[in-house]
């Protein structure tokens, strides 16, 4: 087990100003209050992140101004998320000089109906043997265009000395992934708060959980409660977890998540567009909910 593995990392978001630019001040801001949390640190570049909708500036600019604000202790992972192997690369490479922990690799899927197993073997193996800085593999088949890593990539993957785990946001195989894995140097790290109990419960490391961006110590209470054995509390604790990740991530995605960032006193704002921002009704539906477990976040 990588000690860097253990516990609760953020999916953070991606802020911008009322224009639409990216703001520097705005994540400098969330960081530094995240630093002061107990999360064991942040995704960046992934979903939440915005990935897709940045510039290659842009996105230097974010794990710059991530790595500086950090706490000492908190790790951070980031995605370099490429259709060919040769882009995947050389951001994974310059995100290593800005001093990434960890890489995370999203299959290609621009070419969905060929991604054998094979070609996704060697995307993720050939990345690893490119840098230094350790892969975490990244199963989100509703980000990347409905490709899965199977178990069989896993387990190939797996043996490369420098793929040190995966990151699985797929609905009802993370169980099935901890189980089959017999290397003691791959670790599993839950994606979803909806699978985030069940995979501790079966040897997951930690998770990245996108209810980290808003409720941080709320998750990282979860994951304590698994931790000390106190295994009646976090059953009743991840019922109100998942009450308000339906609405939050699962019903309103990235604007929910940025939106529940605006409650809770961070700075989450409007995506960048074609994403709109939420409606009242939903800002409201949020604030209900987010009310409803507001002793649970003490």
């Amino acid at each position: 087990m990588n000690e860097k593995l253990k516990g609760v990392f953020a999916p953070i978001t991606t802020p911008f100003d009322e224009d639409g630019a990216f703001s520097v001040k705005k994540l400098e801001f969330n960081i530094q209050k995240y630093a002061i949390t107990n999360i064991a640190g942040y995704l960046v570049l992934g979903s939440n992140g915005e990935n897709k909708s940045l510039s290659s500036n842009e996105k230097e600019e974010v794990i710059k101004t991530v790595i500086a604000n950090k706490s000492a202790g908190q790790v951070v992972m980031v995605g370099s998320i490429f259709e060919s192997t040769r882009d995947t690369i050389e951001f994974a490479l310059k995100s290593e000089e800005l001093g990434a922990d960890f890489i995370t690799l999203l299959p290609p899927s621009y070419f969905k109906g060929i991604m054998t197993d094979s070609i996704l073997i060697k995307y993720f193996t050939d990345v690893a043997d490119a840098i230094n800085t350790p892969c975490l593999m990244y199963n989100a088949p509703q980000f990347a265009g409905g490709v899965s890593i199977s178990l069989n990539v896993i387990k190939q993957c797996s043996k490369h000395p420098n793929i040190v785990g995966i990151k699985d946001s797929s609905s009802g195989n993370i169980e099935k992934t901890i189980l089959s894995i017999d290397s003691e140097n791959f670790d599993v790290l839950s994606g979803s708060a909806n699978t985030f109990l069940s995979a501790l419960l079966h040897g997951a490391t930690g998770g990245v959980i996108s209810l980290a961006d808003s409720l941080p110590n709320l998750v990282v209470k979860l994951y304590r409660y698994v931790m000390d054995g106190d295994i009646k509390k976090a059953v009743e604790l991840n019922k109100k977890i998942l009450r308000a990740n339906y609405v939050i991530s699962g019903e309103y995605g990235v604007a929910g998540v940025k939106t529940a960032m605006d409650i809770e006193g961070y700075c989450g704002g409007a995506p960048r567009l074609p994403l709109l921002p939420l409606e009242e009704e939903g800002v409201n539906k949020l604030r209900k909910i987010l009310k409803d477990i507001e002793l649970d976040k003490l």
